[in-house]
């Protein structure tokens, strides 16, 4: 199963969560399939997604999903051990480990090597750390939002993109009614 097949099987677990997207093609496939003013779609800073969404879960209450990749968690590895010292409750972080750098041409990363992200979660502090398939990924967002422990899931998954359109919406306008949804 790759991201894109994933994607689609979690649309309805997380459609009505506050999301923020990876960089590149996973926001252009989350996009395509269920654009929601509650997602927030990265289109310039990788390794920053889930860095930006544990800010929002610590000023506000509602519950936020985080899909990373695994490349773009490689290049902001500190985010980690902030995650792991800041828990909330209303975090949920999702990597989608492929095992490349998926948005620039599928090189490997280290994760789909020796690197496992979800023994470095655990070393940096982070206490619900769950590693499971793509096509398991579904029932460990749902048990984690169900929960009110900070969880992170690291999803195997295959290598490969769908091929998608950019985004063509304004990043202003993916901001302010992303804002408004927050507020709401």
């Amino acid at each position: 199963m790759i991201r894109y097949e994933m994607l689609q099987n979690i649309l309805p677990v997380i459609r009505d969560q506050l999301v923020v997207c990876n960089i590149g093609i996973p926001s252009q496939e989350l996009f395509a399939l269920d654009d929601q003013p509650s997602n927030f779609y990265m289109l310039g800073t990788m390794g920053l997604a889930s860095s930006i969404g544990l800010g929002l879960a610590l000023v506000q209450d509602k519950k936020v999903v985080v899909i990373d990749g695994d490349g773009s968690v490689l290049t902001n590895l500190g985010t980690l051990p902030t995650i792991g010292n800041n828990p909330r409750g209303n975090y949920v972080l999702l990597i989608v480990d492929n095992g490349s750098y998926g948005s620039t041409g599928d090189q490997p990363t280290y994760a789909g090597k020796k690197t496992s992200l979800a023994e470095v979660a655990r070393a940096c502090g982070c206490d619900r750390v769950v590693e499971c398939s793509a096509e398991d990924t579904r029932a460990a967002l749902e048990d984690a939002l169900a929960g009110d422990e900070m969880t992170v899931i690291v999803s195997k998954c295959e290598s490969g993109n769908k091929k998608m359109p950019v985004i063509t919406m304004d990043p202003v306008t993916i901001r302010d009614r992303f804002m408004k949804t927050v507020a709401g």
